[in-house]
């Protein structure tokens, strides 16, 4: 609060000051599930997008309030900002990509993945309709302009891999913060990018309007490990390492809630599961939507477990093009990275 507009002595403000820091403390850090372990607030990393469903999709069914918990989604398009607002103590969760735990473990971060949702990216590289003659694959991706929500972001991060994997470097493209949705699809259509990593329902509606085309599938397994040769986990519930030490009790129920969400998902079909999500996100096109959860459906896992082999090809994925982890790849940790013990329990009750 200004000083110019409020009088505060400097022993008051100093000591509201303290107590304020103190209480804050407490509530995100302190050991134990006191008052506040049933409230969480959860940043999402683009809350429509078919990929990160779950979250929504867990709220609509009422499983959150089921465990007790009184759960904030919030929702930040950028992966990228989303783990910061994490790191800030802002939030005590982000539903987002599995990669951000290695890349923050080369910074001195530890944030680890405690509800592993997709063993995929859910993502494809979409080529503008009128380059797509000219722009077969990443191995043309030199001199072009490349879309990703942001840099920094998980569509940064396998954009690269794709261009690594196939000769080109990193230097030789432009990046493009394009967003996603809307925003991602106005930046195609004025020739802001030739082509660009995004998810569904943008992957649908550029392929039915026919303004893209799929260039590089990883909605799939098969279409993944073509493209970056073997899994890599992405949609995640993933939080800070000491979080999870000191709310045991929350971080339980939460994944608890999830596996009972992708449990239900794996039972239910494509038009059931639109049905339940709020009418927005359909975009007033509720036939569209319905067929963007069905080309991304089968990416969710079903219990919510990473797979070693699969953390394992991320880092080296991420080793191929980032210099950071490249250069600490045999100092990574990936053990601090996820853990699998709140989904084994939670599959077990």
């Amino acid at each position: 609060m200004p000083s110019t507009t409020v009088r505060v002595s400097a022993a008051a403000l100093a000591a509201l000051t303290a107590l304020s820091a103190l209480s804050a403390c407490r509530d995100s850090h302190s050991g134990g599930d006191g008052a506040s372990g049933g409230k969480v607030k959860i940043m999402v990393g683009g809350i429509d997008k078919v990929i990160y469903l779950p979250a929504k999709l867990t709220e609509q069914l009422g499983y959150f309030k089921e465990q007790g918990l009184d759960v904030q989604l919030l929702t930040e398009p950028a992966g990228a900002q989303a783990e910061n607002v994490l790191i800030a103590g802002d939030v005590q969760a982000v539903v987002g990509f599995y990669d951000h735990s290695i890349h923050l473990q080369t910074k001195g971060k530890c944030v680890e993945s405690v509800v592993q949702m997709a063993d995929v990216p859910g993502e494809a590289e979409m080529v503008a309709a009128s380059k797509a003659g000219s722009l077969t694959s990443p191995a043309g991706f030199k001199g072009k302009k490349l879309g990703v929500t942001s840099p920094g972001s998980s569509t940064d991060f396998i954009t690269r891999a794709l261009a690594v994997r196939n000769g080109v470097q990193t230097s030789d493209y432009t990046t493009v913060k394009a967003g996603a949705g809307q925003t991602f699809i106005s930046t195609m259509d004025n020739g802001g990018i030739d082509a660009g990593m995004t998810t569904d329902p943008t992957i649908a509606k550029l392929v039915s309007t026919g303004k893209a085309k799929v260039m590089v599938e990883m909605r799939t397994e098969e279409g993944t490990r073509e493209a970056l040769g073997g899994l890599y986990p992405s949609s995640s519930l993933y939080m800070d390492c000491a979080y999870v030490r000191s709310h045991g009790e929350t971080v339980q129920k939460l994944a608890n809630a999830f596996v009972k969400t992708l449990g239900w998902i794996k039972a239910h079909k494509p038009a059931e599961i639109a049905a339940k999500m709020p009418k927005d996100y359909a975009g007033g096109d509720p036939e569209l939507y319905e067929k963007a959860i069905g080309d991304s459906i089968s990416m969710f896992n079903g219990d919510g477990v990473m797979k070693p082999e699969a953390a394992e090809n991320v880092l080296k994925v991420l080793a191929q093009f980032s210099p950071e982890v490249g250069e600490k790849k045999d100092q990574i940790d990936l053990a601090k990275t996820y853990t699998t013990q709140f989904v084994t329990k939670a599959k077990q009750s």
